[in-house]
């Protein structure tokens, strides 16, 4: 167990009232405790509290390594667990995760002893946003493969490629670049680039096509998360004058990151620039979402998330214009609050790039 992630979630459930959280979320329960598990419809579940922290285990679901300071209670595939879970639990209310499933949040309303029943999943959720030294550490390296990835992935785009083509080779590359797996990646031409999430399919790439690569591997388990649009062959001045119009709504909003600053104003910042140039209805999601064991984690940078950046938390920024039945840009980093400012954890070049 690590007491420094776990006395974060209790400081997080005083704040909200509570002295005891029942966690069922697998990513969750590997982070505070540095143990896999893949229990299926089994039940694995951790309960945290001010008298000390007890992890139920089908006897199927074995940890690699003992895990300290916490007790195992394990139980046979003829028990459900569910009574030792109730057994378990204090007095006073009880915090619960989102994803503890109706098949034993409805037993626990209506058979343990305690009070009320409230999501909490946000006490895990906030210590997660605020990466520590080794995790931001293992997120660099993340992003840097990804980099590194990215300059391959540009040197596939050629005459006859379809987009599924591209994507197909992506795992490959990951892997001889040293990442553990590909974390997703797609890619899009021309007037499929207005789809934000495209799927990638047999679309061959011509002439004057935008190429948007949105793309991410896994390093340690922790994700990375990048996306840059190329041309091939040439570019309408147009859709030049776009382009630079989202590079300087990545590039300013970055600049604004710090400590104390509201995700809404980051959002703000970038989404001002698109809208006076014209192109406002056309920017149509988010700035950018959090990420670290997860794809997406808690929080995001967007004009309804008033939280204010602390140091330590990582997040997407990425700007994008999505003309229907034309094409689109998205220029996407990941940065780092720092003590003083931001770091982005992406160096690959977002100047316009036009691939012969």
């Amino acid at each position: 167990m690590s007491n420094t992630r776990i006395q974060n979630v209790m400081d997080n459930l005083q704040k909200m009232g509570l002295t005891q959280l029942l966690i069922s979320d697998m990513t969750a329960i590997y982070y505070l405790t540095g143990q896999r598990f893949f229990p299926g419809e089994r039940l694995v579940l951790l309960h945290i509290s001010t008298g000390g922290n007890t992890l139920y285990l089908n006897e199927l679901s074995q940890e690699t390594e003992p895990i300290k300071d916490v007790e195992t209670i394990r139980f046979s595939l003829g028990d459900d667990g569910l009574s030792r879970v109730i057994k378990g639990i204090g007095k006073g209310a009880l915090g619960v995760d989102k994803n503890l499933p109706a098949r034993y949040l409805i037993p626990l309303l209506h058979e343990s002893g305690a009070g009320d029943v409230i999501v909490a999943s946000e006490a895990v959720d906030r210590a997660r946003a605020r990466k520590d030294i080794q995790e931001q550490a293992y997120m660099a390296e993340s992003s840097e493969i990804n980099d590194r990835a990215m300059e391959q992935f540009e040197k596939l785009i050629q005459e006859g490629v379809t987009e599924r083509g591209v994507q197909e080779q992506m795992r490959g590359i990951y892997k001889e670049l040293g990442a553990d797996d590909i974390g997703f990646g797609f890619s899009a031409f021309g007037a499929n680039a207005a789809e934000p999430h495209h799927a990638s399919d047999d679309t061959v790439l011509k002439e004057g096509d935008c190429v948007v690569l949105d793309v991410g591997c896994i390093k340690y388990g922790y994700f990375s998360d990048m996306t840059r649009t190329f041309f091939y062959k040439s570019v309408s001045g147009r859709h030049r004058e776009i382009y630079e119009i989202v590079k300087l709504a990545n590039e300013t909003a970055q600049k604004i990151v710090r400590p104390g600053v509201r995700f809404s104003d980051i959002d703000r910042t970038a989404r001002d620039i698109i809208a006076a140039a014209g192109y406002g209805e056309y920017f149509i999601h988010r700035l950018g979402h959090s990420i670290g064991l997860q794809m997406h984690e808690y929080g995001d940078v967007s004009a309804y998330n008033d939280d204010l950046v602390e140091e330590g938390m990582i997040f997407s920024i990425e700007p994008g214009i999505y003309l229907p039945g034309d094409f689109g840009v998205r220029i996407e980093d990941l940065v780092l609050a720092t003590e003083n400012g931001v770091r982005s954890l992406n160096g690959y070049s977002k100047e316009l790039k036009v691939i012969d």
